[in-house]
């Protein structure tokens, strides 16, 4: 496995292994990596030649009073699961790699993609993860990308950043990986004490309560939010940012459930925001 932090050099390697035949995956994550990120390695060695994983802690994409400096980093960690998965190549830029002195070029995804849900709560946030994944994508030239649906607005402005731009690179949505009870994923459940975790339970917990109803016949959004926020605000010290339920392409409101129809849910236990969705009727 190389370990590669120049830009230069990691487009070499690529235009390399694309001018032999090969077939390029790309992972591209914050690091501190755990089962969720592993499955999406997984899958990209299924699917592609080459597998790439860059780990980029993106500070554009963090708000003045968002957690960027506290982001938990743990390389050697890392390492050992991206060895484990069949990583190829990490690409593992500095800051001032992915932005030099003088950079003034930005991503933005316009209209409601980015203007609801994430993009209300953290300002600014998807013209980060636009901007990034662009550049990532133009330094790592991957034919296949893989992301979680845990980020599952990210993952829609995704898909249209790439389609605007045209940019030659299948986008992949992965399924959420729970911890054994429950809970999603995320390299910020290790903030939680272990009471602010058990009341995080809820989450996941008003997705399913949502969902049955749902795939019972229950077809009113209205009653299906009030179902999950009655579940929500059983938890003394869970603060709701937002519980809604949108299509999962267009992220609107929906009038009635269908197939299309997403739950998603953001909140906030002590100091640690999580976000989870489901889709109502799986």
């Amino acid at each position: 496995m190389d370990i590669i932090s120049s830009i230069t050099e990691m487009q070499s390697f690529s235009l390399a292994a694309r001018q032999s035949g090969k077939k390029v995956a790309f992972v591209p994550t914050m690091g501190f990596l755990h089962e969720g990120h592993a499955s999406l390695l997984r899958e990209g060695r299924r699917r592609g030649d080459i597998l790439v994983l860059s780990i980029f802690v993106n500070p554009t994409q963090f708000g003045p009073n968002e957690d960027l400096d506290r982001y938990p980093r743990d390389f050697a960690r890392d390492e050992t699961i991206a060895r484990e998965a069949g990583v190829d190549v990490i690409f593992y830029p500095t800051a001032d790699t992915i932005y030099p002195p003088g950079y003034s070029t930005y991503v933005d995804v316009e209209g409601a993609l980015t203007t609801v849900l994430e993009g209300a709560c953290r300002p600014g946030h998807f013209r980060g993860v636009a901007t990034v994944v662009a550049k990532l994508f133009l330094i790592v030239q991957p034919h296949v990308a893989l992301f979680g649906r845990k980020d599952f607005q990210q993952l829609a402005v995704v898909r249209r950043m790439t389609r605007d731009l045209n940019l030659p690179v299948e986008i992949v949505g992965m399924p959420i990986v729970r911890e054994a009870d429950g809970l999603a994923m995320s390299s910020r459940n290790v903030y939680l004490a272990p009471d602010e975790r058990r009341q995080a339970l809820a989450i996941a917990a008003a997705l399913h309560l949502a969902g049955q109803a749902a795939r019972e016949g229950e077809c009113s959004p209205r009653k299906l939010l009030l179902l999950a926020e009655g579940r929500l605000h059983q938890e003394p010290e869970l603060c709701i940012e937002y519980v809604t339920i949108r299509h999962q392409e267009t992220l609107r409101e929906v009038d009635e459930i269908d197939a299309d129809a997403a739950m998603l849910i953001a909140v906030r236990v002590g100091k640690t925001r999580l976000i989870d969705n489901a889709m109502l009727l799986v």
